[in-house]
């Protein structure tokens, strides 16, 4: 199982084993991670599974985001940045291991 590590907006990191096929918010939730809610259950009707992610190799080497996606991050809470996406999106692959998720400060 890849190990992913997300890291709140305190800088207090926590490592987790993920499985693969989960998206990050899936992990996230299952992980007691308390920074993502996913009201929505990932069905992109909302955006509080926003995250950032750290690497920008990483970033580039997942599947750009839909259109859907793109919209529901122009409703995000904190700030949009270019590494911004909504981790229901993100699956879980044998390349995932190390990837380093940053938690915004609030999704509301």
């Amino acid at each position: 199982m890849p190990k992913i590590l997300f890291r709140a907006a305190d800088g207090t990191d926590r490592m987790v084993e993920a499985s693969v096929g989960l998206s990050v918010m899936e992990v996230a939730i299952a992980s007691g991670i308390d920074e993502i809610l996913g009201e929505c259950g990932g069905n992109l009707t909302c955006a509080t599974c926003h995250v950032y992610i750290e690497d920008r190799d990483r970033l580039g080497g997942l599947p750009p985001f839909s259109d859907d996606e793109d919209e529901m991050l122009e409703g995000v809470s904190c700030e949009r940045r270019p590494s911004s996406r909504l981790s229901c999106q993100i699956s879980i692959t044998g390349e995932s291991e190390g990837l380093i998720v940053l938690l915004p400060e609030s999704q509301f």
